[in-house]
């Protein structure tokens, strides 16, 4: 009997009967209230009023009017730079011990995103809320027993100066709770190589040593590892190495684009919920079994704000324009795309976090991610998300039975000057690339209304080339690195994607 299971579901069971959800207004306004009280007397209150936003009648409004939005460059480049520099009390008081490093899904230099104590701990407490969230998930006590294998960044952060720098997972890791530390796979020792290929070899070799009960990480790296471990042990599917794996935490992207391929490498169903980390916070989780999306949480330090994710609001680098309006959480609609904004215990101040979300269940605050604002593809009005795209090429899989796990796409132009889309499709399907496209282009035309009048008009075609998923993950390590918070761009300009097409033909010729 799992004695020690039976007593750890028996108090997250006991917890979920005793905490209830906070008022989601009443939480909203008393963190931003918190916020601004802290943060008053920082460089920044000081100079945008926190201190009047504060006595004001309307203070989430005041907040709005008085302080604008900031990307990364904007805040960095006035404000974070001073605290590169030495300087303290700039956004938030005092100086970050962290600083979350994110090259997102564009360029290749890092972005360096201050991680404070009271991130750390609202990190910690979302984490808290995440495993009472498994009381809703009708799990036997043997899995309280079992190993979690988190698939992050390496936790073996660099020092620099008085603070210490790495990628929001690597820091959360070497954070965690003293009491969670027998747990956590692959351990401490292997979660330090810094080198993933190096780190994902060492797990392989010891996988059969542990009994893994769940996983958590970024869906395309996970599968890479998953393949590994299922190659080095010579097994059909990755439960032949761990027979009690039952449950999947995703982040940080639709895990659905990976679902099939994903789930070819189990030998049974497991559960997968989905959680949103990223390097500015932990902003909501799934507790709802019966669903796909995820609670936003209210009441841990960060500040939600919404604005319309129409073409009109957004400028061609993904920025927002200045006039473009927000919603508070109250107003909201269902079904309808917005650019998230936060505000949080880090210094972030009316933040593009550059995600796009829609509301799925509005009462009670449930959310799926749907995009990036960069990998908005507009040219000529075909109005194309990164939701649409993820649709139309789950149904390129379910119309041909084939696996796509990962894409990308741009505009180009023929020499005419007439425009037509490009998508690279990661797949090893046998269809020929004319017979998706076709697929492709009908399936969009269907669900989107502005793409069928470009294509009437100034979008004269689709094109699509086949290549080895693996291609992906390879382009991702060579302009960035391998695993961590790393994800694949979806859309990319003429001139990157120019790069990709070089890079593709390379690995090719490598492979012949």
């Amino acid at each position: 009997m799992a004695i020690r299971g039976s007593i750890i579901k028996s108090l997250i069971d006991l917890r979920d009967t005793i905490v209830s959800e906070p008022d989601a207004f009443k939480a909203q306004k008393d963190v931003l209230e918190n916020l601004l009280e802290k943060a008053k007397e920082t460089s920044f209150g000081k100079f945008y009023g926190f201190a009047d936003i504060l006595e004001a009648e309307d203070i989430e409004k005041s907040f709005t009017e008085k302080v604008p939005y900031f990307d990364y460059k904007k805040l960095n480049d006035r404000w974070w730079s001073q605290i590169h520099e030495g300087a303290e009390d700039i956004t938030w008081p005092g100086k970050p011990n962290y600083f979350a490093l994110s090259s997102g899904t564009t360029g290749k230099s890092s972005k360096r995103i201050p991680v404070t104590d009271e991130m750390i701990e609202s990190i910690r407490n979302a984490g808290i809320k995440q495993v009472g969230a498994l009381s809703n998930f009708d799990l036997e006590p043997e899995f309280f027993e079992k190993g979690i294998m988190m698939l992050g960044s390496s936790t073996d952060l660099q020092h620099e100066g008085d603070h210490e720098e790495g990628e929001i997972s690597g820091i959360s890791a070497s954070n965690i709770p003293f009491w969670f530390r027998s747990y956590y796979k692959p351990g401490e020792e292997i979660s330090k190589i810094e080198d993933w290929d190096e780190r994902v070899e060492r797990i392989a070799e010891n996988a059969k040593d542990w009994d893994i009960g769940a996983l958590s990480g970024i869906p395309s790296w996970m599968e890479l590892m998953l393949k590994k471990v299922i190659e080095y042990h010579n097994v059909e599917n990755i439960h032949e190495i761990w027979p009690n794996l039952q449950v999947y935490a995703s982040g940080g992207v639709a895990f659905e684009p990976y679902q099939k391929s994903f789930m070819a490498l189990m030998g049974k169903p497991i559960k997968v919920i989905d959680t949103y980390l990223a390097s500015e916070g932990f902003l909501a989780l799934q507790s709802n079994p019966d669903s796909q999306s995820m609670r936003l949480i209210l009441d841990n330090g960060i500040y939600f704000e919404f604005v319309p994710f129409q073409p009109e609001y957004i400028n061609q680098d993904g920025s927002l324009t200045e006039d473009a309006p927000t919603v508070p959480l109250a107003d909201v609609e269902e079904e309808k795309d917005y650019v998230l904004l936060i505000s949080t215990v880090s210094g972030t101040w009316r933040y593009i976090i550059g995600d796009t979300i829609k509301f799925t269940d509005k009462e009670n605050f449930e959310i799926r991610i749907t995009g990036r604002t960069k990998f908005f593809l507009n040219v000529v009005g075909s109005q194309l998300s990164v939701n649409k795209m993820n649709d139309a090429v789950q149904e390129l899989e379910e119309k041909f039975d084939i696996k796509i796990p990962e894409f990308t796409i741009a505009a180009k132009r023929f020499e005419d000057g007439e425009f037509y889309h490009s998508w690279y499709l990661g797949t090893t399907a046998d269809n020929s690339d004319e017979e998706l496209a076709e697929a492709l282009d009908d399936s969009l035309k269907n669900a989107n209304k502005n793409y069928g009048v470009a294509r009437g008009k100034a979008l004269k075609g689709v094109k699509v080339t086949k290549v080895p998923p693996e291609i992906f993950p390879e382009w991702s390590g060579a302009n960035k690195k391998k695993g961590g918070q790393v994800k694949m761009e979806k859309v990319m300009d003429e001139e990157k994607f120019a790069e990709f097409e070089k890079f593709v033909q390379k690995q090719l010729n490598e492979k012949d």
